[in-house]
């Protein structure tokens, strides 16, 4: 599970980056075409880890709930993002994960609601939702980097 949580930590760093290197105006552009911008895809991975590992396991999640309703799993941007939203987005990619490896290693998550993802993988548990995750945050720093040319 180290290994999954290293591979999770590469990715926050590079998306990291990439949220770094934008202004408030480009990180909220939605690009023709587009149905999302660059913050939205950037809050929704911390969103959906959140929602997968801990919510299916019945723990509290380190986000509100007015976050998860602003960038969960069918949402698109309906606000301008302000930059303390953004800084605090920049602050989740890091701690959300160093929680996470806290958390596994207290053993915390002992329950699991079994959960079928639009990509026909079925989570059973919440080892099975970190390793589902780096797919997922892989697919949207694909989506991240096809935006980043368009702003």
């Amino acid at each position: 599970m180290q290994q999954t949580l290293d591979i999770t930590r590469t990715s926050r760093k590079i998306v990291s980056q990439m949220l770094a290197g934008y202004t408030l105006d480009q990180l909220n552009k939605i690009p023709e075409g587009y149905n999302n911008n660059l913050i939205w895809n950037i809050a929704h991975i911390i969103v959906v880890q959140q929602m997968l590992v801990y919510n299916l396991s019945g723990v509290p999640m380190m986000i509100s709930n007015e976050m998860v309703e602003k960038y969960k799993k069918g949402t698109k941007p309906e606000h301008i993002a302000t930059q303390a939203e953004v800084d605090e987005i920049q602050t989740l990619l890091v701690e959300t994960i160093n929680q996470t490896e806290t958390d596994l290693e207290n053993k915390i998550f002992t329950n699991y609601q079994e959960y079928p993802t639009s990509a026909g993988i079925v989570l059973k548990s919440a080892l099975d939702a970190i390793a589902f995750n780096d797919f997922h945050e892989g697919m949207h720093i694909g989506v991240i980097m096809s935006i980043r040319k368009l702003v």
